[in-house]
């Protein structure tokens, strides 16, 4: 009978409307300041990873023709590369410190009012 009743109240629980605590509106919101970066920042390195790939192999003629031509190519293709992996960092530093700068008083009034209500 007892196994009945908390059968009952979980599948009741799990159809009952969802209250949203304050404490998860302030994690979505951490996550919306830093989401956006961070796949920007994966997406940006691993396309100019592969950039950089690229020139290597054309360079030491691993694909393409052997010529002076596809050699020097490849070493333009690798600086464009290392100049994109370069500057990754400092531009999801910059979009992660203006989204911070845009959302940084609401997530601070979130945090004192669930600081102040405990």
């Amino acid at each position: 009978m007892n196994t009945e009743k908390f059968y009952a109240e979980q599948i009741a629980n799990e159809y009952a409307p969802k209250e949203t605590s304050k404490v998860k509106a302030l994690k979505r919101l951490d996550n919306k300041v830093k989401l956006p970066p961070l796949i920007f920042a994966y997406t940006f390195g691993i396309i100019f990873s592969l950039v950089l790939g690229v020139g290597m192999c054309l360079a030491m003629e691993v694909i393409g023709p052997a010529t002076t031509l596809w050699f020097v190519l490849g070493i333009v293709i690798g600086c464009v590369g290392i100049l994109g992996v370069s500057v990754n960092y400092p531009i999801y530093k910059k979009m992660l410190d203006n989204r911070k700068a845009k959302y940084a008083q609401d997530i601070i009034d979130l945090a004192k009012e669930i600081t102040e209500q405990e």
